[in-house]
C-alpha cells in the first residue's frame, strides 16, 4: 500500500484522538478532534456513537493508530514488527523503541521539525547529519552514542527555527545543543521514556493470528 497523502486530521478523526501529525496546529483550537470529535465520513456521527467493535477490530485499531503516529506503510511496519519479533525482550516494548529509534522520529523529538512528517522529510532533502555524514534514509536506526546534527546551510530555515521556538520537553535519553543544532542519543530509550498511550501488546496479538 503507498503512503497516505490526503488530509491528515482525517486519521486523527478516525482514532478518535490526537496523533499530533500537524504540528503547531494540533496544540490550537483549529485542531479537528476539538471541532469534530467524530469519525469522519457521511454517517461519521452516528457511526462513532452506535459502531461496536470486536476483539480484532480493537486490536486493528491499536496497529493503524501507531503506524499513523509514525508515518509508515503496512509493509515498513510489518518489517519492523517482525525485527523486533527476533530481539531479546517483550516483542511490543522492542517495536516501540525502535519506532522511536528511527532516524525521522529522533529529529522529531529534539525539536528539529514540527511533526514526523517534517522530520521525514528533513532527512530525505539531506538536511541531517548522522557521526558527521549525511543519512538520507528516515528509517536509520540510531544507535546510542551517535551524533545527529544539521547541515550548516540548513540552520537557518524558517521552519527549523520556529519549530526550535515551540514548547516541548526534551527526553532525558536525548541532549540538544540549540545553538549548534546538534543533538545525542545519550541511550536507547526504553519503553517508559516514550510518551505513546498505546497498548502494543494488542498489535501483538494481532500479528499472531
Amino acid at each position: 500500500m503507498a503512503r497516505y497523502t490526503g488530509p491528515v486530521c482525517r486519521l486523527c478523526r478516525r482514532e478518535a484522538e490526537k496523533l499530533f501529525l500537524k504540528g503547531q496546529r494540533c496544540f490550537t483550537e483549529k485542531c479537528a478532534i476539538e471541532r469534530r470529535n467524530y469519525p469522519p465520513g457521511q454517517h461519521g456521527l452516528t457511526r462513532g456513537r452506535r459502531r461496536r467493535q470486536s476483539d480484532y477490530g480493537l486490536r486493528l485499531r491499536e496497529k493503524q493508530k501507531v503506524k499513523r503516529i509514525y508515518g509508515l506503510t503496512e509493509r515498513q511496519f510489518r518489517n519492523l514488527f517482525d525485527r523486533a519479533l527476533q530481539m531479546p525482550g517483550v516483542t511490543g516494548e522492542n517495536l516501540i523503541v525502535a519506532l522511536e529509534s528511527r532516524l525521522d522520529s529522533v529529529v522529531y523529538r529534539l525539536g528539529f521539525a514540527s511533526s514526523r512528517k517534517a522530520a521525514r522529510q528533513l532527512v530525505r532533502h539531506r538536511h541531517v547529519l548522522v557521526g558527521g555524514r549525511t543519512v538520507d534514509i528516515p528509517s536509520y536506526l540510531v544507535r546510542a552514542g551517535e551524533e545527529i546534527r544539521l547541515k550548516e546551510t540548513s540552520r537557518q530555515m524558517p521552519l527549523v527555527r520556529e519549530s526550535l521556538e515551540m514548547p516541548r520537553e526534551l527526553s532525558d535519553w536525548l541532549a540538544l545543543d540549540k545553538e549548534t543544532m546538534t543533538g545525542r542519543m545519550l541511550r536507547r530509550p526504553t519503553r517508559a521514556d516514550v510518551p505513546l498511550a498505546v497498548q502494543e501488546q494488542l498489535i501483538v496479538e494481532l500479528y499472531s493470528r
